[in-house]
């Protein structure tokens, strides 16, 4: 490295410093642009997104493929240079009947006739989920303005799922104002599934425990240790009367375990237990994840989405995410309240995710 690229380095991360960017979150986009990955982003009618595809081809994150017109970029925002990002238009691009087969193929078992197939490949999500089926990107972003619904339903229509997986979910990679925190030494953390399933069973949760270690290991740079948590603590408590989300914690650990023998899981934990090593030996003691959990994975939607909304607002984590985990390629969905720095975040972690 020369001395002015050192300087250059230097001032950049002098500058993320001060404007609050967390040093994982740097890595991951210098990670991204070393891998060199093409991202379709499909909302090329979306101010937000058209800035964000400048911005991550300006800095060389990825490649990016547009979905939108020339025409409309420009009306959304005049101002933004599109150079070197690839525009695709579904309307009249000479794909569109090639990915159609491909939609027809993975449709007609469904009911689906060709004539449909035709019509909604031209669908912007679509062609996006088609042009990653096809492998002519490595991943697709999407939903800025559209629901996560319609992001995610050509994903399972068309891409589904990974080898041994049966489930898609989300996973939120929390980054700790700082590193100081005992209980996280390593100032990242990554919680599951906090905005795709509502009430997951015990396969879903174990499908769920599988693919977070996973992201926390590819995206979060952590060896993971996988907490799958209850109110209970290795028995202490008991639901099954009521909810039986005790046992159902209780198989997903069995099934996790069957199913990924190597990986560092345990619980059921409380999650004192599964972070502070003095509760962690009192409450289960022999544990290799007890007091050292990095991967934390709810019973529920609704503990997963309070949980990491207190570690944002009361402990002053930022959360990149939901990451989609599951697919068989790369597929991750916006929130509609996105800004363009989460755009870019969302790209370069779909890079990572890529193979």
């Amino acid at each position: 490295m020369s001395l002015l690229d050192k300087i250059k380095k230097a001032g950049k991360e002098v500058a993320d410093t001060l404007n609050g960017t967390p040093s994982l979150l740097r890595e991951i986009k210098e990670k991204a642009a070393a891998r060199h990955k093409t991202i379709v982003l499909c909302e090329g009618e979306d101010k937000r997104v058209v800035e964000a595809a400048a911005r991550i081809t300006r800095e060389g994150i990825a490649k990016i493929v547009l979905i939108g017109n020339e025409a409309e970029c420009k009306k959304v925002a005049p101002d933004v240079d599109l150079t070197g990002i690839t525009l695709i238009d579904p309307l009249t691009s000479d794909k569109t009947a090639e990915y159609a087969k491909i939609l027809y193929e993975a449709r007609k078992a469904k009911g689906m006739t060709e004539e449909q197939a035709a019509e909604q490949a031209k669908d912007r999500t679509m062609f996006g989920a088609l042009m990653l089926k096809a492998g002519d990107v490595d991943g697709y972003v999407s939903g800025a303005c559209h629901s996560t619904a319609n992001t995610l339903r050509p994903g399972l229509q068309v891409v589904k799922t990974a080898p041994g997986i049966n489930t898609v979910s989300s996973c939120f990679i929390m980054i700790a104002p700082d590193k100081n925190n005992p209980y996280n030494p390593d100032g990242v953390a990554v919680f599951a599934d906090c905005a795709i399933n509502i009430e997951p069973t015990a396969e879903q949760l174990a499908d769920i425990a599988i693919t977070s270690a996973k992201t926390a290991k590819d995206i979060a740079g952590i060896e993971p240790k996988v907490a799958m948590l209850s109110f209970s603590t290795k028995g202490s408590g008991n639901d099954d009367k009521f909810t039986q989300s005790v046992p159902k914690v209780q198989k997903a650990t069995e099934i996790a375990k069957a199913n990924a023998p190597d990986l560092a899981l345990d619980g059921e934990f409380q999650f004192d237990a599964a972070v502070a090593p003095e509760v962690g030996e009192l409450k289960a003691p022999g544990s290799k994840v007890a007091g050292h959990a990095n991967v934390f994975v709810f019973p529920n939607i609704n503990a997963g989405n309070i949980g990491y909304k207190i570690a944002q607002r009361f402990g002053g984590y930022m959360a990149i995410g939901p990451v989609c985990q599951g697919f068989a390629k790369p597929l991750n969905d916006l929130s509609r309240g996105c800004n363009v720095e989460d755009i870019v975040a969302t790209v370069a972690v779909t890079a990572l995710q890529a193979e």
